[in-house]
């Protein structure tokens, strides 16, 4: 044998030490990746930022009913209220509450566009619909919500 067979016989570790050196690595890997992970998860969970607020009910403005010529012959006549979160009441939208004028205009072109059929079929899709819009028609550059939802007080439809 040459003397550089011998050197790297001797420097070479056993395979028993050197498995045992490669379960240690995996081990210290592993504790540290979990460490990370439950700060992560800390973090995320357990800060004040995590989840948004949830605005705050106000009042219920109650706006005049309409009657609405449906696209498909027909007609119904719906009245909406507003249910307002307290930024309204504290200043939005000039400050003194919310004015009905959008969202009567939001009701007449959703249901002027309606079929008769999905008037009395899809009542609640549409409601969902108009509820999106008028929220967010309601709501300022800043992200604050001045209207949270809507109730019908009337639909006739005929």
């Amino acid at each position: 044998m040459s003397t550089k067979t011998k050197a790297k016989e001797k420097d070479a570790p056993a395979d028993g030490e050197e498995a045992e050196g490669g379960k240690k690595k995996l081990f210290l890997v592993l504790a540290v990746l979990l460490v990370v992970a439950g700060a992560a998860a800390y973090f995320f969970l357990f800060t004040g930022e995590a989840e948004a607020e949830e605005p705050v009910a106000g009042e219920v403005v109650a706006l005049e009913p309409v009657t609405v010529n449906l696209a498909g012959g027909g007609y119904l006549k719906i009245g909406i209220s507003l249910q307002t979160t307290e930024d309204a009441a504290s200043g939005g939208h000039g400050g003194g509450g919310v004015d009905g004028s959008k969202a009567l205009d939001l009701v007449i072109s959703t249901y002027s566009q309606a079929q008769p059929a999905d008037v009395t079929g899809a009542r609640e899709a549409l409601k969902e619909s108009l509820e999106h819009q008028i929220v967010e028609a309601y709501t300022d550059e800043e992200g604050v919500e001045m209207v949270m939802g809507i109730y019908f007080t009337e639909y006739v439809t005929q």
